[in-house]
């Protein structure tokens, strides 16, 4: 018997990440390493900080700084780096695709799995999936989606857990502990899946929370045997 009966889904940090092609040679001017690996710990890096400071949706100050220390950026340097990367990691950057995510996704939507994205952004998060061939609601390039949230359109952002409030009537047939939410941030999205009565999950690829009192997976395809 599945766990789950369904899944939603936060974009940052679980479908895409900063553009690490545009990130790399930003950060190389200041001793970062130009490794896409390295900047994509880097994310889980930032994230973890973040959540530990109990940072808002707004402040990314202490993921920044965490962000350009993780890629090697010279001790003298990272709040400069820190800064010049607030400055250039726009919205429109959280644009490329996680391949482990995609796999996961293709596999779940061959099994017929019903899922959704909820997720903080700027009114550009349901325009960049489709154009990255991630995924839509309905029919299209990608995984079939039954809802696209972004908090810009819909007023309300995590970790108020009222934003489901904009999905779950899409996934009305299910038990709300029966669905699954995966995000990359505690306080955003572990507070807030809680909030809502879902059963939330933290992507935690390199170990960040050991010692965290929700369940933790290093990549999306690891849920793929709980449906």
């Amino acid at each position: 018997m599945s766990r789950f009966d369904a899944v939603l889904f936060d974009a940052g940090g679980v479908l895409v990440l900063p553009d690490p092609t545009v990130l790399r040679p930003l950060l190389a001017t200041y001793g970062g390493v130009d490794d896409i690996y390295a900047h994509r710990r880097a994310h889980y890096a930032g994230m973890a900080h973040k959540s530990r400071q109990g940072s808002d949706e707004r402040d990314w100050s202490s993921y920044n700084k965490a962000y350009v220390s993780s890629v090697g950026v010279a001790e003298d340097l990272i709040d400069h780096a820190a800064e010049v990367l607030d400055n250039t990691r726009s919205a429109h950057l959280w644009r490329w695709p996680i391949p482990e995510t995609l796999i996961a996704l293709t596999a779940l939507a061959d099994a017929a799995v019903p899922m959704g994205v909820v997720s903080n952004a700027s009114g550009q998060i349901e325009e960049m999936l489709l154009r990255a061939r991630i995924c839509q609601a309905g029919e299209g390039p990608g995984a079939v989606m039954r809802v696209v949230i972004d908090s810009y359109v819909v007023g309300v952002a995590k970790p108020d857990p009222r934003i489901f409030d904009f999905a779950l009537p899409h996934f009305s047939e299910f038990d709300r502990a029966r669905i699954l939410y995966v995000g990359d941030s505690v306080t955003m999205d572990i507070a807030s899946a809680r909030g809502a009565g879902l059963h939330p999950v933290l992507i935690d690829p390199h170990n960040d929370h050991a010692d965290a009192d929700f369940e933790r997976i290093t990549s999306v395809e690891e849920i793929l045997d709980w449906f």
